[in-house]
Formats: C-alpha cells, structure tokens, sequence
C-alpha cells in the first residue's frame, strides 16, 4: 500500500479552534506561575517573620545589647547545623541517585563499552605525554641495559658444574659442625 493512498482520519476541530485553545492554555499555565511565585514569595515572608522577629535596639543597655548578640550567635550556629545537614542529605541523595542511575543502565544494557585500539607508543612519546613539556632528550632504555659477556658466563659456568661433581658424601663428616663451614667459607675464596 502507498502510505500517500491512506486518508488520515481528520480532526473535528478547526485549525482557528486549536490556535484560541493553545492560546487559552498558555494563558492559564502563565497565570498559574505568577501565582506560584507570590505565593513562595509570601510563605517565605511568613517564614522568616516567624524565625527572625524584628530586632529593636533603641532602649538597651550595653549588656543586653550583648545578650542579644550572644542569642544571634546562637541562632546561627543552630541554622548552620540544619544548613550542614540538609546539604549533607543532598549530597548523599545526589550520590544514591547516581548510583541508581548507573544500575539502571547497567540493567539495560544500553551502555556499550568502546572497541579498544593498540596503539604503539614509543618511551619518548609516552614520557613526554606524561611529563609534557618537562621531558627533554630522549630515552634509550635498551642503552641502560647492562652489558653481558658471553665468555664470562660460560666461564662461571664451568666452576659452578666442577664444584657440584665432587662427592658430597666423602665431605659430609669433614664439613659437619663450625669447622666445616669454616673450611667452606674458605673453599669458596672469602677472607
């Protein structure tokens, strides 16, 4: 079937009809918010009215004048410590949120872990990524390797083999107790 074939069903309402209805809801929604706005405007009125009276300082002595100060300062260290731990609240709200979040996505295994790329780096490029502008010259790791002698080896080698084919069992009376190792110490060439 051709999708231009098929009549949509047409509305009952005309065009004019929905423009004066979308226009009677826009007019509604904005007066709604102003009265939202006056009537958060008035609770906080009523609520710092209710917390903080008017202070009246003509008439007091220095001493109650120090009394009130001392009151003030308790006030606020009350209203601090709410202050603390609704944020504390939130904060820990905004954690668990986040966490559920995670879990959610986890759960809907919409969240796709990218294809990792190889990507060769050689120790210069990787250092100065690191250190960035700090790293200067280049670095050889292969030039700090230690140098190894192939004669020196075999060499150590052959002593090590000699030493261990000697007979174990003619030494093990003369080599027992301090002495032995004494005379061990000494085999083995130490002062």
């Amino acid at each position: 079937m051709n999708p231009k074939l098929i009549d949509k069903p047409k509305s009952k309402i005309t065009a004019s009809r929905k423009l004066s209805l979308k226009i009677m809801l826009l007019t509604r929604a904005m007066e709604q918010l102003e009265q939202e706005t006056q009537d958060r405007d008035e609770e906080k009125l009523s609520y710092l009215g209710e917390r903080l009276p008017p202070l009246q300082f003509s008439g007091l002595s220095l001493a109650e004048l120090q009394d009130l100060c001392k009151q003030l300062h308790g006030k606020i260290d009350v209203v601090d410590e709410e202050r603390y731990d609704c944020e504390a609240k939130v904060t820990k709200h905004n954690k668990d949120i986040h966490e559920l979040k995670l879990k959610v996505q986890d759960l809907g295994g919409k969240f796709k872990k990218p294809a990792l790329r190889k990507v060769r780096v050689s120790a210069d490029e990787m250092m100065r990524a690191l250190l960035g502008t700090k790293h200067k010259g280049s670095m050889d790791l292969r030039s700090n390797l230690k140098s190894v002698k192939k004669e020196d080896t075999n060499k150590d080698k052959d002593k090590v083999l000699t030493s261990e084919v000697t007979d174990w069992r003619k030494n093990v009376e003369a080599m027992s107790g301090m002495e032995g190792r004494k005379k061990m110490f000494d085999a083995s060439g130490g002062q």
